[in-house]
């Protein structure tokens, strides 16, 4: 990617070295009930091996259906070091998801709330709990922040075998997507129908919540491409290849040996591509209505 004049966000949060754990919250509260270790150990093994949103394990496990806010007492927020690249990386993609979608809500007559993005070692606080390394990057609407331990970049080059830069912006704006989503109001009407919704349903309505943010996380290649020129020969592939490389097809597969269609949470590698490219090829968000898609 050419992101060398691109400016960097305002909005990215440093806390690695930090130390992480709960702070003065102490345990992670969802639906009015504590959760207890062997809970969060069965949501950060779903997590890690099939590719499910720990939050929505969690959610699921203490019978709720949304992620309401927990106590939480977050570290002092700083900047990272001026010459850490990678950080510098996070940013200036954190900056072109702010001012894509700034300019798509201002035409739809909205005005975009920016998401802080946090760097974590480890774990650290948030306000859907205690946020892990092994939970891969998230968001966590309570706050309004995405969350990724650097340390996954390398999990997606060596173990999900999906390098290049715009794959790592990808998983990003992937991320910023689900914030899109919770600033639309998709995001509560999902979780609302969720706690109606038996398991097999919750999880396909997770499914199409997803592939949504895929579709927009396109959406913002696209038109960040159309205004600044960023993508070079190749960048495309890669991010097609991560977003292929993390389908719950390929995860379980390669997890267990075998593949479980109605515990999909994600959605299959194919369908993950086909909303990706659905996205970057229109720039248009209103192509990324999953959930009144006859076919996914």
């Amino acid at each position: 990617m050419r992101l060398d004049d691109q400016r960097e966000s305002d909005n990215l949060e440093d806390r690695r070295g930090d130390g992480g754990g709960m702070g003065g919250g102490g345990g992670l509260r969802l639906g009015g009930g504590r959760l207890g270790l062997g809970t969060i150990a069965i949501a950060l093994v779903a997590s890690y091996f099939l590719g499910i949103n720990p939050m929505t394990v969690l959610s699921m496990l203490s019978g709720g259906g949304g992620m309401p806010a927990v106590e939480h007492s977050a570290p002092p927020a700083h900047k990272p070091p001026a010459d850490d690249q990678m950080a510098k990386f996070v940013s200036k993609v954190l900056a072109s998801t702010e001012d894509t979608w700034t300019d798509v809500f201002r035409a739809n007559g909205k005005r975009y709330v920016e998401p802080k993005l946090v760097l974590f070692s480890g774990m650290t606080p948030t306000a859907c709990g205690t946020g892990q390394a092994a939970m891969g990057p998230f968001y966590c609407p309570g706050d309004q922040k995405v969350y990724i331990d650097l340390s996954f970049y390398r999990d997606l080059k060596d173990r999900f075998k999906a390098p290049g830069e715009f794959a790592q912006a990808y998983v990003i704006a992937h991320e910023v997507g689900h914030h899109v989503q919770n600033q639309l109001g998709i995001a509560d009407q999902v979780h609302k129908a969720q706690q109606r919704a038996s398991r097999a349903e919750a999880n396909a309505l997770s499914v199409r919540m997803e592939l949504q943010a895929d579709c927009l996380a396109g959406v913002w290649g696209k038109r960040t491409d159309t205004m600044k020129g960023v993508l070079e020969p190749g960048d495309l592939e890669a991010a097609l290849n991560a977003a292929s490389a993390i389908g719950d097809d390929r995860l379980q597969q390669q997890a267990q040996g075998r593949i479980v269609p109605e515990s999909f949470t994600h959605g299959s590698s194919d369908q993950r591509v086909r909303w990706f490219k659905r996205g970057f090829e229109t720039g248009d968000m209103n192509q990324c209505n999953t959930f009144q898609a006859a076919r996914l």
